[in-house]
């Protein structure tokens, strides 16, 4: 082998090694740690919209606990849905007359406001009557903001094993114009 040779295989070796690396970080930080998510559907109107990118928090499986408001990516049988946190194990949720009740208690939703608005002008409730629904161990109760066009625990989902949780929504990096965290 020429010397020539030599130093083009030694150059070509530089770059295979750092691309390598490269790509090993990515593919584990899309597996343990990030990972984008394209939400399909008005489930989640208007906190988020069909079309809007955003990045998944997965450490939260392993790390962190799921709370209530928080919004999350389930795994289901042949699709993922994005949903929002209402009910937590030992949980007892109930709807009366539109009003969401957790423990017997009112539940303030400020992000269903608009949603709301267009449910009354519509002539109908928001949420409807349901439960009293208890969350068994290891379980979660989940609705989509957007109730009059979701499935969730209510109506087809049913609880959610918390194996099932891929992780928790951060923020919208898509479109642009719509960047920020999801609440």
């Amino acid at each position: 082998m020429s010397e020539q040779n030599i130093k083009e295989k030694n150059s070509a070796l530089e770059w295979i090694k750092p691309i390598l690396i490269a790509i090993g970080i990515v593919l584990i930080i899309r597996m343990f740690l990030f990972e984008p998510y394209l939400v399909r559907g008005e489930s989640m109107n208007p906190t988020l919209e069909d079309g809007e990118r955003l990045f998944v928090n997965k450490t939260v499986k392993f790390i962190g606990e799921i709370e209530k408001g928080d919004i999350i990516i389930i795994d289901g049988e042949n699709e993922r849905y994005v949903k929002r946190v209402l009910g937590l194990p030992g949980d007892t949720l109930q709807a009366k007359n539109g009003i969401l009740f957790i423990n017997k208690k009112e539940v303030n939703e400020p992000y269903l406001k608009e949603n709301e608005k267009d449910a009354a002008e519509a002539g109908q409730l928001l949420t409807d009557d349901f439960g009293p629904v208890e969350v068994p161990e290891n379980e979660i109760f989940v609705m989509g903001d957007n109730r009059t066009n979701s499935l969730d625990s209510r109506n087809g989902l049913g609880l959610i094993n918390k194996k099932r949780i891929i992780g928790k929504s951060e923020f919208v990096f898509f479109p642009f114009n719509e960047v920020g965290k999801t609440e």
